[in-house]
């Protein structure tokens, strides 16, 4: 494990138990979370993106705010649904906020999840072609995202154009010099991850997979990142590629981790999704000394480079910094992650 970073979804809730009341807490919030992170020593912040729901939906003003407050940490999404973007429009928001950061954005991508409405897609103006599923349209997307983020020119300059232009033909701006190596596949399937590293995009794998063979969720994660890897090799990259996994730990440090998370802990979960049967993986709630010796049993972490710590942000910041930390300075270093 190379990097540990925090992964919010951003969720609101105007009432009395949530510190997450509006709109604008979670977004001001989220930027006060990875500031914090960073001097903690945190290696990402991270942000899911779900549309028409209390939660954080439009992730590149959020991310270039935060990474115009910071200056190391990574700045991530986990992950987008491409069924919703304009990819055009897309890489121009992402190299700006990539710009603004240095350099710093990690674009996690996906086909999505399931919706909080049927069809969401449609509303924002797109709709598979004849013949295509959703899936479908969703990687049509990402194939331009991905061939427009390598800053070739593709667009022919008017013969009388309002400002110069540079000879040839033009290109999207602004363009940031090395993003298309830093966008992400969330992929809950072998096969998805598989066409990820074909893609040479690097891999997201979340706390739930589709069920492929009845095994424990992290015995199955671990195949998968196996797989991804394999298959990276075989498509012959010239890079190393990243493979990052989400989970839900907490360290009993204190009376309050007692009270939200010291209730025991249960093990994986089936479940239907999307007409798909998934395994949820479990969540870690234990002392630090304990969390060490379980984790060492997750396949799944040993494999990845970078762990994504879910957050729990209704519950506010000082509280999440307190999470964070507890897993830095009592839990990491038992398991050689720092």
């Amino acid at each position: 494990m190379k990097k540990i970073g925090f992964l919010s979804f951003g969720h609101w809730s105007p009432t009395p138990h949530s510190e997450t009341r509006s709109a604008q807490d979670a977004l001001l919030q989220s930027i006060e979370l990875a500031v914090a992170a960073e001097e903690l020593g945190a290696d990402g912040a991270y942000f899911r993106v779900h549309h028409f729901a209390r939660q954080l939906a439009s992730p590149f003003p959020l991310l270039a705010a935060i990474g115009a407050r910071t200056r190391r940490i990574e700045i991530g999404t986990g992950v987008i649904d491409m069924r919703y973007e304009n990819p055009l429009y897309m890489a121009e928001d992402a190299g700006a906020a990539d710009l603004i950061s240095g350099g710093r954005l990690q674009l996690g991508i996906s086909r999505g999840s399931p919706e909080q409405v049927v069809e969401g897609w449609r509303y924002f103006g797109y709709q598979p072609a004849e013949g295509e599923s959703n899936h479908d349209m969703a990687r049509r997307h990402t194939d331009v995202l991905l061939d427009v983020l390598k800053g070739e020119g593709f667009a022919e300059p008017h013969p009388r154009p309002m400002f110069p232009n540079p000879p040839g033909l033009l290109r999207l701006e602004p363009h940031s010099e090395g993003l298309r190596e830093r966008i992400w596949w969330g992929s809950a399937s072998n096969a998805t991850a598989v066409w990820a590293a074909q893609q040479g995009m690097n891999l997201q794998s979340s706390t739930l997979k589709e069920d492929e063979t009845g095994e424990p969720f992290h015995v199955q994660q671990a195949k998968q990142i196996r797989r991804y890897r394999e298959a990276w090799a075989e498509a012959g990259h010239d890079r190393a590629p990243r493979v990052s996994v989400s989970r839900s730990i907490f360290a009993l440090v204190d009376e309050r981790d007692q009270a939200f998370f010291g209730r025991g802990q249960g093990g994986d979960h089936v479940g239907i999704i999307d007409n798909m049967r998934a395994v949820f993986g479990r969540s870690y709630a234990a002392e630090p000394d304990k969390l060490v010796d379980q984790l060492k049993q997750d396949e799944a972490i040993a494999e990845a480079d970078t762990l994504l710590l879910t957050v729990p942000n209704q519950l506010g910041v000082d509280y999440n910094v307190h999470v964070l930390e507890a897993i830095l300075k009592y839990v990491a270093p038992g398991l050689g992650w720092r």
